[in-house]
């Protein structure tokens, strides 16, 4: 220990950060939270499967209907 200088402890400093309310936040954990129920994987799996063959479906009736418009202007013009 020094005599010139001894050495005292720093007082405690206080470290308060408010916690505010968010909303959105909360909203989010309660959604990650329902995902969470046993099944809720298999759900959304299905659910995305099937959005996906609505998509392929729809893609595939484009094409044909294009394919079809192609063939009769050739038909038509030619």
């Amino acid at each position: 220990m020094s005599v010139l200088f001894p050495k005292v402890p720093k007082p405690r400093e206080w470290d308060y950060r408010p916690i505010y309310f968010d909303q959105d936040k909360e909203a989010r954990k309660d959604k990650k939270l329902a995902r969470l129920r046993r099944g809720a994987f298999r759900e959304e799996h299905e659910k995305n499967m099937t959005e996906l063959r609505k998509k392929k479906q729809s893609k595939l009736v484009l094409w044909l209907v294009l394919l079809g418009l192609l063939v009769l202007a050739f038909y038509v013009f030619l």
